[in-house]
């Protein structure tokens, strides 16, 4: 007995029953294969009787037949809805699974890729003004790049006061409770005043000291500070300064253009200008994509391309943004809604709106990726993941690892053929 009922281009469900008989068939049929590859001790391998067989692993080998009874009925749908396998999208949802006398009585929900028609694309995108380039912004940057490549020079006036911008080449020796603490010494460290790099406090109490002079200083280490036996303690510095450096004075002229562009044989100041012309358009135009365009053109396309969600996919979404959801709520909320089944199903269907907008901007984004030829290879998210970690401090292999582990590269894919699509788009109309 099978009746299927189309929903939609995208979903479709279905009321089964599996025989007894039919079950019993796939239940011998699997105690029959296994007889001939376990071993159990009084039995000769590939001699174990079924009875035996059927006696120990019962339960196992009822799965093992149901599900591939539920495998056949799931054949059976794709055949009546005359669609290929491939079109199968997310696990099929069992919402009812009766074991009766005559047999098994289940109702299956299916969901199938979506059919989805772009229509005309560039009538989409909105038109991405982007602000010229002054020349007050190019001199700014020059400017900018020509203090950080400017050499240290030291301060020949032993009466002058270190000050803010200023360099401090230092010996200090950190102390708690009067004992001296792993990781709290150093000679002649250099530290720029006003970096922000030390404990706060630490800086802005070297700010007056000459060259030569000694002093303590106290600081808190913050609470969330990395090394756990020294976050939230008080802390005494002893601290030499050694010595007082600013940044020197470079020439920004034709020669430093040659420095900074070693393999432009033609390189001067006017071609340096350009090429920091082109580097300020870039970031200007990523941040206006970032912080406007992208977000009006994805509504956009939202509003203009419609089709069936799979609604498998979308109850999918729901579980997990329920999940985030949860884990953002305090332990006290998490417990209570952990003991109030009703209130947990009405906070997970709060979260269908956004399931269903996250599940068609990932299917629009796919299918105009398609449509574009546009795409993100493996070794570009490991790259982004390897990078971004190193950027931070962080074990870069540690981190791949566990997005590898937690099933979360798919999701950085995703993220990068996303902007990808969106760049490549709104690239089309920019001014």
């Amino acid at each position: 007995m099978l009746q299927v009922h189309k929903i939609d281009s995208a979903n479709a469900s279905a009321e089964a029953k599996i025989q007894t008989e039919e079950l019993n068939k796939k239940l011998d049929k699997a105690a029959k294969v296994a007889s001939k590859t376990l071993k159990i001790d009084g039995f000769r391998k590939g001699h174990v009787p079924m009875a035996v067989i059927k006696a120990r692993y019962a339960k196992q080998l009822e799965e093992d037949a149901q599900k591939e009874c539920v495998q056949d009925i799931l054949k059976d749908i794709l055949a009546e809805l005359k669609v290929d396998a491939s079109a199968l999208i997310g696990d099929p949802r069992i919402t009812k699974f009766e074991q009766k006398e005559a047999g098994i009585e289940l109702n299956i929900e299916i969901s199938l890729k979506p059919e989805i028609n772009l229509g005309d694309l560039d009538s989409y995108i909105p038109e991405a003004s982007i602000e010229a380039i002054s020349e007050n912004e190019i001199e700014n940057r020059l400017n900018e790049i020509a203090t950080a490549r400017a050499p240290l020079i030291s301060i020949g006036d032993k009466r002058r006061k270190i000050k803010e911008e200023d360099y401090a080449k230092i010996d200090f020796e950190g102390f708690i409770d009067g004992m001296a603490f792993e990781g709290g010494k150093a000679e002649n460290y250099l530290l720029k005043i006003g970096s922000k790099s030390f404990i706060e406090g630490f800086e802005e109490q070297l700010i007056g000291m000459k060259k030569g002079e000694e002093k303590e200083i106290q600081v808190t280490f913050p609470e969330n500070y990395q090394a756990k036996n020294l976050a939230g303690k008080a802390a005494t510095f002893k601290i030499k300064l050694n010595d007082i450096q600013t940044k020197g004075k470079i020439e920004i002229d034709d020669n430093f253009a040659k420095t900074l562009l070693p393999e432009n044989k033609e390189a001067n100041l006017a071609v340096l200008k350009e090429n920091i012309k082109t580097q300020l358009e870039i970031e200007k135009k990523r941040e206006a994509y970032n912080n406007k365009y992208k977000e009006i053109l994805l509504e956009k396309l939202n509003e203009a391309i419609n089709f069936d969600l799979p609604n498998v996919v979308v109850e999918q979404e729901m579980d997990l943004l329920l999940r985030n959801a949860f884990a953002q709520l305090p332990k006290e909320e998490q417990e209570k809604l952990a003991k109030e089944p009703e209130s947990l199903k009405a906070k997970r269907e709060e979260q269908r709106e956004n399931a269903q907008k996250s599940v068609k901007a990932t299917f629009i984004i796919d299918a105009i990726a398609k449509h574009e030829k546009i795409n993100v290879l493996d070794n570009e998210v490991a790259n982004t993941i390897y990078y971004e970690a190193m950027a931070m401090g962080q074990d870069p292999r540690a981190i791949l690892e566990y997005y590898k582990n937690n099933n979360l590269i798919p999701v950085v894919k995703m993220a990068m053929l996303e902007d990808r699509v969106l760049v490549h788009l709104l690239d089309k109309k920019v001014k």
